[in-house]
């Protein structure tokens, strides 16, 4: 797995603090050399023209025998995922890490060993792919081709591949998990708001987020919500309740992920989401559009040509497909939240957004139109700098002391009492950590790289790309390969763009009962609730076919356990002070 040239000492808003305190043993091997001159050192580093780092002796004899020269080139430091997982001070950008059990090479090493369907130890693979994928492949084909694609063309296209040259015999998209995830999202916040549990509710889709906040501020992690990403509700979608429609154990599935982030690879491989009774995960492994896109090639598949009735619905689908939820295009929570309260209210209401410095940081006010009371606050909050403004803000009107590292505590001291209705804290704020949101995750296509014959980086510094890990396309070539820059503005609304489009956006008021009629939407909330009821089996027959119907104790047990997760603080056991370089 190549290093991803994405992040650079520039690339701020994702940068967190660098690592000194790493726990990654170092190993000595090289025999030790005789001190001529005491405290002297016998090897020193020597950065070459092409920014390669070698070992040098310093009294000219080389300190690897088996190498040739006065000289040893230094290789890539590589850490496992476990290593990282264990780490209490490093960025959470997980392209910084080389993941190695997180990768399209892992996956196809399973495909090549998976024994055949008719054999016992037959495992069925299912791939399942974020919208926010689809997009950046539809958004790169397009830009490359000059023709637009849509997301279900595109989806159609990865489901031919994945099935007639991977092997996989499952592939959905996740809008129908991002669905069951709102409607719990929604469900939980109600709860808070009637007292069980801590307001503002900040949401918990984002790894990236999540991993800082138990890391630097675990002040925060009574607010951040509790119900699964849309990732991991597919996990259990498809360990779960496909399993016992299939008729398998969840050992039996291996489930693929395709996401536009790196950090869903660290999601995946939270111990919260491992199955003890059948030692497996909710989702087996993690690829990023980029890794998905580099299959594709080396497997000679061209994306940009078509298949039959890629662009027609499908009807006979076993989940939803492509279902949109309107709001924003990293899964709509806060929107979903609007519009629940919006419709529940006796009265008209009126949605006011002021924008705080750029539209990666927005707050939404809704009053009641009668009497101009504030019945909700919220906030969409994307990026690291404007994260760490939120933090500050929750902090202060919850009357928690935000801590400066994962040291971080509650204490017992006042929230400031401010005046007027325009000072209503936050009820909810929708966090991302990436700029722009989901569509410009790391993991994403970039554009067509202008970049690839420069020669420095963004320091000023002579960099031979490939020498770094970094692969860049040939100039000429027709080729969607990602270029060393990530976070263009002009590129992330493209593929925003083609988010939205061709999208079936559900009406404001379905009124269809006819099943033969029936929107994806409305079919939604309908298999929404049979997941539920074939999966916490509940055993009061009036329990109506919604979502938000409550169930027996030991049912809603059941749904938390299923649809619902925990944080813990990461605490450092190593002072940054006592590091010796």
């Amino acid at each position: 797995m190549a290093f991803s040239g994405a992040l650079t000492l520039t690339d701020l808003n994702d940068f967190l603090t660098p690592s000194q305190a790493c726990i990654k043993p170092v190993e000595q091997v090289n025999e030790p050399q005789e001190i001529i001159e005491p405290g002297a050192a016998t090897t020193e580093i020597v950065i070459d023209s092409r920014g390669s780092y070698y070992e040098v002796s310093a009294n000219g004899v080389s300190t690897n025998t088996s190498s040739k020269g006065t000289e040893r080139k230094l290789q890539q430091a590589q850490i496992s995922l476990n290593d990282c997982l264990a780490c209490s001070g490093c960025i959470t950008s997980a392209e910084s890490v080389l993941i190695t059990l997180q990768s399209h090479t892992e996956v196809l090493n399973f495909l090549d060993s998976n024994p055949p369907i008719s054999t016992p130890g037959h495992k069925i693979p299912v791939l399942s792919i974020a919208p926010q994928s689809l997009a950046s492949l539809a958004a790169s084909l397009s830009s490359s081709s000059g023709s637009p694609v849509s997301l279900r063309q595109i989806l159609r296209r990865v489901r031919a591949f994945s099935t007639r040259i991977l092997g996989f015999e499952h592939v959905y998209d996740i809008t129908f998990a991002r669905h069951i995830a709102l409607l719990e999202h929604t469900q939980e916040f109600f709860e808070r708001k009637n007292g069980n549990g801590k307001l503002p509710m900040l949401a918990s889709a984002c790894p990236g987020w999540i991993c800082y906040a138990e890391k630097a501020h675990s002040e925060m992690l009574p607010f951040i919500a509790r119900t699964k990403s849309p990732q991991q509700v597919m996990g259990t979608l498809v360990k779960s309740w496909f399993g016992n429609r299939w008729g398998v154990q969840p050992d039996q599935i291996y489930h693929v992920s395709v996401m536009p982030c790196y950090d869903k690879k660290l999601e995946a491989s939270r111990q919260d989401f491992y199955n003890d009774l059948y030692s497996t995960r909710d989702v087996d492994c993690v690829i990023t559009t980029g890794e998905l896109e580099l299959m594709m090639r080396d497997k000679g598949w061209d994306l940009s040509q078509t298949v039959e009735n890629e662009g027609i619905s499908d009807v006979d689908t076993e989940i939803p497909e492509l279902l949109s939820h309107p709001g924003t295009s990293s899964g709509s929570y806060l929107h979903s939240l609007i519009n629940s309260i919006t419709t529940s209210h006796s009265s008209p209401v009126d949605l006011t957004i002021k924008s705080i410095r750029t539209s990666d940081y927005e707050e939404f006010t809704l009053r009641a139109r009668d009497t101009g009371e504030v019945l909700f606050k919220g906030a969409k909050c994307y990026g690291f700098r404007n994260l760490q403004n939120v933090v500050r803000k929750v902090g202060r009107e919850a009357g928690v002391q935000v801590g400066r590292g994962a040291a971080g505590r509650l204490v017992g001291m006042r929230a400031k009492k401010r005046g007027g209705e325009d000072e209503k804290g936050y009820d909810y704020v929708e966090v991302m950590a990436c700029p722009g949101g989901c569509v410009n995750g790391g993991g994403q296509l970039k554009p067509i790289a202008q970049a690839a014959g420069q020669k420095e980086d963004e320091q000023g510094f002579t960099r031979t790309w490939e020498e770094s890990g970094v692969q860049m396309p040939v100039p000429g070539e027709d080729s969607a390969m990602q270029g060393a820059k990530w976070g263009n503005r002009e590129w992330t609304k493209e593929v925003e763009r083609v988010y939205w489009h061709d999208l079936p956006t559900p009406p404001p008021s379905p009124g269809c009962h006819d099943r033969d009629l029936e929107t994806p939407f409305v079919c939604g909330d309908r298999l929404a609730a049979q997941v539920k009821m074939d999966l916490c089996h509940p055993t009061d027959g009036s329990v109506d076919g919604s979502w938000g119907s409550i169930m027996d104790e030991e049912a809603e047990t059941r749904r938390r356990e299923l649809f619902r997760t925990q944080y813990r603080a990461v605490e450092s056991e190593v002072v940054g002070l006592a590091v010796k370089w």
